[in-house]
């Protein structure tokens, strides 16, 4: 090396034994620094920081299909022999005194049911592939809620009221827990619905902005034409983006210093600096060109009619892989048949079936199903008696979703409808119920999960909720 009369001259592998500590130290100060970050706002870090939950969790991460419309329970999972004996009769039991519309006799269902599995789980024609993971999943048929339109029963799903602005479940498990990967959001929801209660349903109202969900496309656009808007800026260097950033952060904390605590600011602070560090991930985690063959057609994608849904929940693992908390995807907004139940439900099944068992088989096959906890889920059921002449009415007095996976039993059926499959009657599931029973899986109690608001504090359970410990494994 190059010296002065001032420097005495020394050898290549003198320079790097002298400077090896100051190397590392430098690794060092970069690990400090992401630890930092990663302590939370109590330390100066990020938000969205890794939490410690209240008890060691049975999963890690959530990921929920949702099928909006309103899936019918008796042609589905909840088989009901008595609707073939009684075709065409009156419903023997009184009907709902508030009904969101007349219907008028027994309708029996146009589909088989078939026992799948060592556990024999019966599941309906419409879906033969999830029907084959049937080991898997703990069925819940006796789900009620509160809301007979889809407004009210999608955000009483979403956010566990139907009446009132709440965060979304999401935004409480991020708030809770936090999540693994700071260069991605803690919450992004897939072709999210734009109506029946629209943002509010992945959004964060009164919790910090940091929270809510992160959308990728909307119900409108095809999953193959979906993104993150403003992911990347084509035009701007990272380094000019980082010093921008800075000098508007500057401008920003000036501010708040002045006015005081902001959450709006707050959240829009943490907005940009989450968005700069997704520019690193996001994109090839939204690349699907890498997956093998086998793995795009165990999800069907790139065939129709499963390509597009095939395409979220494909999405979805490699997001959960990458250490997102929470991810949503939304078949949206086909399942409601007032009529022509027999076509419609079967090509609505036909887009999901094959992608909902590609994801379960994929998962498992990556040892991701263990702390990885899947609901299927719907806003509610569907009559057992006819509207016009084949379609149902909306049911929330008896209905059914499913968990796979993060700690539930596989291969059980949880609660019972009526012999017609119109009300819950026997182990009674409220939606607060459910909701409790999921924070309780990733490690939450949710009587302490709360957040002071308006003078009190609120959870996402209200005052309600029961942990369902005999569905946990």
């Amino acid at each position: 090396m190059s010296c002065n009369r001032f420097t005495p001259a020394i050898t290549r592998r003198e320079l790097l034994a002298r400077s090896s500590c100051g190397i590392g130290l430098v690794g060092l100060a970069a690990l400090l620094s992401d630890a930092a970050e990663a302590a939370g706002p109590a330390a100066g870090g990020l938000p969205l920081a890794v939490r410690q939950p209240h008890f060691p969790p049975k999963a890690k991460r959530l990921i929920f299909l949702f099928m909006h419309g309103g899936v019918s329970q008796v042609d589905t999972f909840d088989p009901k022999p008595m609707l073939a004996k009684l075709n065409g009769q009156p419903l023997p039991i009184a009907k709902p005194k508030v009904q969101f519309a007349q219907t008028g006799d027994i309708l029996q269902s146009p589909w088989e049911f078939r026992r799948y599995g060592k556990s024999g789980l019966p599941v309906s024609d419409l879906f033969p592939q999830v029907g084959q993971c049937a080991d898997d999943l703990c069925v819940i048929r006796s789900l009620h809620a509160d809301q007979s339109a889809h407004g009210g029963a999608l955000l009483q799903f979403h956010t566990g009221s139907g009446m009132f602005i709440r965060p979304s479940l999401g935004s409480w498990l991020i708030y809770g827990l936090g999540t693994e990967n700071r260069r991605l959001p803690g919450y992004i929801t897939i072709c999210p619905t734009l109506a029946h209660g629209g943002v509010q349903n992945f959004g964060s109202a009164f919790l910090p902005a940091w929270t809510q969900g992160t959308r990728i496309g909307n119900a409108s656009i095809p999953m193959s034409r979906a993104s993150i808007r403003n992911l990347r800026n084509p035009e701007t260097r990272p380094e000019l983006q980082r010093r921008q950033l800075d000098f508007l952060r500057g401008l920003n904390e000036e501010h708040r210093t002045r006015a005081g605590h902001d959450p709006r600011l707050e959240g829009q602070i943490q907005n940009f600096e989450l968005a700069f560090r997704m520019q690193t991930e996001a994109p090839e985690l939204m690349d699907l060109s890498g997956e093998s063959k086998a793995t795009l057609d165990l999800y069907g994608i790139g065939q129709e009619p499963t390509d597009n849904f095939g395409r979220q929940c494909l999405m979805a693992r490699r997001f959960a892989e990458k250490g997102v908390r929470v991810v949503q995807c939304t078949h949206s907004y086909k399942w409601d048949q007032h009529s022509r139940l027999r076509e419609d439900h079967t090509q609505n099944a036909s887009e999901v079936d094959r992608p909902i068992a590609g994801l379960l088989r994929d998962l498992k096959s990556r040892g991701m199903l263990e702390d990885t906890l899947v609901l299927w889920g719907t806003e509610f059921g569907r009559t057992p008696t006819a509207q016009g002449k084949d379609g149902r009415d909306h049911n929330p007095h008896g209905f059914t979703v499913w968990m796979a996976g993060g700690g539930v039993k596989g291969g059980m059926a949880y609660g019972a409808t009526d012999e017609y499959g119109y009300y819950a009657v026997e182990n009674k599931v409220h939606m607060h119920d459910l909701h409790a029973t999921l924070l309780h899986l990733l490690g939450i109690d949710h009587t302490r999960l709360t957040y002071r608001h308006a003078g009190r504090d609120f959870r996402l359970t209200d005052v309600h909720g029961r942990v369902l410990t005999e569905i946990i494994a």
